[in-house]
């Protein structure tokens, strides 16, 4: 009888345990079609960068439109902070989780954290290099590096003498336009500098004087950014040379650039759609719809008319 009584409280301990290690409340998403209200989380890699800005636009106008609501976390272009970020969205219960990758390395983690509990996950702009994402909304960025490249060979002349300056190291962007731009470059012209400025104006200008410096006899400058295309643009002006710079983005200080024939072209992305049509793919898998693993939204090169 003594055995017996052992037993039966081992297995009460046993199915005790069982339920504690159920996953709480807050990890056990609801399925909600199109038109019910949803909760989106969205975390960006900096609010310090107009197309970002624009890129939450568009999320935030295009949930509003469906009568979803929006919780926006901004990492600060710190990849351990968008991390921290994600699991706090997943603990404020969010239906689905919108991410723009600081690093797409670093952002697995917190991608395979939403994939665990079920939370369905799109990415912006960059993808991330692990776990399951539902649809990744983004521009061709190995087009619009071979359009940059093409452009500039018009421009320079074939075996021209060009510099690069790179985004955020492990950044899917940084990877793919560069891969669109040596593509082209790597076969007609001589890329005989290439350094990172992290996507920032400030630093584009600070390597750009650099760069000009132990290069004097380039021509041609590709950014990955507007923002570091600004910057290298400054620093050119600066020296008095005349070498062409070419932006990836479109957005408004890059635009107003080209219309006043300052910087020579963009590869103009579309930020504020790039944000709509996550919203869009985010409600649909909500709907348990199916949608594309990869959302293209269109490239331009602008130049002045």
């Amino acid at each position: 009888m003594k055995k017996v009584l052992i037993l039966i409280l081992s297995l009460s301990v046993f199915l005790l345990g069982a339920c504690s290690m159920e996953p709480p409340s807050w990890a056990k998403p609801s399925k909600k079609g199109e038109g019910e209200k949803i909760k989106i989380g969205l975390s960006v890699s900096t609010l310090n960068n107009p197309f970002f800005v624009s890129l939450k636009n568009g999320v935030v106008k295009e949930a509003k439109k469906r009568g979803a609501e929006v919780v926006v976390v901004d990492a600060q272009n710190d990849s351990a902070k968008q991390v921290n970020d994600v699991e706090d969205l997943l603990q404020q219960g969010v239906d689905a989780l919108l991410i723009n990758p600081t690093d797409s390395a670093a952002i697995s983690t917190a991608v395979q954290s939403a994939n665990s509990i079920g939370v369905p996950v799109v990415t912006l702009d960059r993808s991330t290099e692990k776990g399951d994402v539902a649809s990744f909304v983004a521009s061709d960025n190995v087009k619009g590096g071979q359009m940059a490249a093409d452009y500039i060979v018009e421009q320079v002349g074939e075996g021209a003498k060009v510099a690069e300056l790179e985004g955020v190291p492990g950044a899917s962007a940084t990877r793919e336009r560069g891969k669109g731009f040596h593509n082209i470059a790597d076969q007609k012209l001589d890329v005989t500098a290439k350094q990172t400025a992290n996507f920032d104006r400030t630093k584009g200008l600070n390597v750009m004087e650099n760069l000009l410096q132990g290069n004097p006899d380039i021509k041609a400058v590709f950014a990955h950014n507007d923002e570091m295309a600004l910057g290298a643009l400054e620093a050119i002006n600066s020296s008095g040379r005349d070498v062409i710079v070419v932006g990836f983005d479109g957005n408004e200080d890059a635009v107003k650039a080209v219309e006043a024939g300052k910087l020579a072209a963009t590869v103009a992305q579309q930020p504020e759609l790039i944000g709509k049509l996550a919203v869009g793919a985010a409600s649909d898998v909500l709907a348990g719809k199916k949608v594309e693993k990869k959302i293209s939204a269109p490239l331009k090169l602008m130049v002045k008319e």
